[in-house]
């Protein structure tokens, strides 16, 4: 099969105007393509389809479909470039055309841009069916042409990167376990000798007091974990590294604060922060980007037991700090909180956690955009111009005094796990007790429970988990590879 992109036409005469692969392959078959195009109705709109059999003995199929306006580039409203995002979203409709053929192999038109043509080709054909025995065909989509090879294995490996932490976040929580979370990650970077990954057991982080995140495990018969990942990509293997912090309960029912039962199931994907993070690590080896990584994924799960958390209990975080768990379905930020005490061991250049961590952040943004907590300028300046590249949007959210006074006023202990006010600013409440525990001076909070799933807003990428926004860390840290901030 064969993926061809189509301009709207700027003249608003109907007439075609295809991409340079497109104004070649009807070349090829001597006009016959515009011709049929212009028989077929009015001009085609974004991301809408014609398909054509019989046009090549070399591609029986052909799909053109409509990438919108030609020299679309960023959108300064959408805060995002419309002209990779029309590609992405055209590609993987193109994509699944064939596919519905059950023609195995497709070429793609790089439109202009090899990379994003890549992406939404290979975004857009991910599908999880694991444990079905009735499996859509697999398709393997390649590149039309060589012009631009490179670009396009690019784009292969930053879709595959989401892919990756799609699969890790749709699988049931039976079979991703925190160890099984833990395994399959040091099997992706097995081959990587600039890699070590350390699989840290129960004992070790009794032995780091890491008394918030162990309260959380103990409702569980299935052992923490502590994922622990260095890439060491640059040069000087002392350079100060990024260190990635993400939230890894594998499954959440609420504990004692049990989770209304419709839609629970949904949060075997509450580990989304810990699969994205490792799945930017695993991108950022395969890319051989040159700076040093480090990754730190507390991998429980969150269940009601006679051991479980009570609301009420006090616990004490790694830093000493004592916690009031006033709800046990606030266990995101209590695992965290350990998670970036640890964080600070590393002399980090900076420090970026992401997490499904509030309903708060879903009613706040939606799955537009990731909501963005920082203290640093400079970490949201490079976090915002990489999501205008990637389509996978940020969004800043304020971390004012407001908010820290709410959890700090605490009757038993230092710092509640809820804010005061109960649900008011809760996305906001969850972040100032997060910075209770950061003293780096370039940190951000990246709160993803909003982008966790998809229905259709992303239309290149099917119903289900989204494992966004792995491709906006990937791409943050190639900027900060290139970066001489210090």
């Amino acid at each position: 099969g064969l993926v061809l992109g189509v301009y709207s036409s700027e003249k608003g005469d109907g007439a075609a105007q295809f991409t340079s692969a497109g104004d070649a392959f009807d070349r090829l078959v001597s006009g016959k393509l515009r011709a049929l195009l212009s028989l077929c109705g009015p001009p085609l709109k974004k991301g809408k389809t014609r398909i054509f059999h019989g046009l090549h003995q070399d591609f029986p199929s052909v799909v053109v479909v409509g990438l919108g306006k030609k020299n679309a580039g960023i959108n300064e409203q959408e805060n995002w470039n419309e002209g990779k995002e029309n590609i992405r979203t055209a590609v993987a409709v193109g994509c699944r055309q064939i596919q519905d053929l059950e023609i195995p192999c497709v070429e793609v038109d790089p439109c202009g841009d090899a990379q994003a043509a890549a992406e939404g080709a290979v975004l857009g054909l991910h599908e999880y069916n694991e444990l079905k025995q009735k499996k859509k065909p697999v398709v393997t989509p390649q590149l039309h042409g060589s012009a631009e090879s490179q670009a396009w294995q690019k784009g292969v490996t930053y879709a595959e990167g989401q892919n990756l932490a799609r699969y890790l976040m749709e699988a049931p929580a039976n079979y991703i376990t925190p160890i099984k979370f833990a395994e399959h990650i040091e099997q992706k970077l097995r081959t990587f000798s600039n890699v070590k990954v350390h699989i840290r057991p129960e004992s070790w982080i009794t032995t780091q007091e890491m008394g918030a995140f162990l309260s959380v495990a103990k409702g569980s018969a299935e052992p923490p974990i502590f994922l622990e990942i260095h890439y060491l990509g640059s040069a000087n293997t002392d350079d100060s590294p990024l260190v990635f912090v993400g939230k890894g309960v594998t499954f959440d029912s609420g504990g004692i604060s049990l989770k209304p039962s419709s839609g629970m199931d949904a949060m075997r994907a509450d580990m989304g922060g810990a699969a994205t993070v490792c799945s930017a690590i695993v991108t950022a080896a395969t890319l051989n980007l040159p700076l040093n990584i480090i990754g730190l994924a507390p991998l429980c799960e969150n269940m009601p037991s006679g051991k479980a958390n009570k609301p009420g209990d006090v616990v004490r975080a790694k830093n000493g700090k004592t916690i009031q768990v006033d709800n046990t379905d606030a266990e995101g930020r209590l695992l965290l909180a350990d998670a970036l005490c640890y964080a600070h061991n590393f002399n980090a250049r900076a420090i970026v956690n992401a997490a499904t961590l509030t309903g708060a952040m879903d009613v706040a943004l939606g799955s537009a955009a990731t909501g963005v907590f920082t203290n640093s300028s400079w970490l949201w300046t490079h976090l915002y111009e990489a999501s205008i590249l990637t389509g996978d949007r940020v969004w800043r959210m304020p971390l004012f005094e407001h908010y820290t006074k709410q959890v700090t006023d605490c009757p038993l202990a230092d710092v509640s796990n809820i804010g005061k006010y109960s649900r008011a600013g809760g996305a906001c409440t969850a972040a100032a007790f997060l910075k209770e525990f950061v003293t780096a001076s370039h940190w951000a909070h990246l709160d993803i429970a909003g982008v966790m799933s998809n229905k259709d807003e992303v239309p290149y990428l099917r119903k289900g988990m989204a494992g966004r926004p792995t491709r906006t860390l990937v791409e943050f840290a190639a900027r900060l590879s290139q970066d001489t901030h210090s």
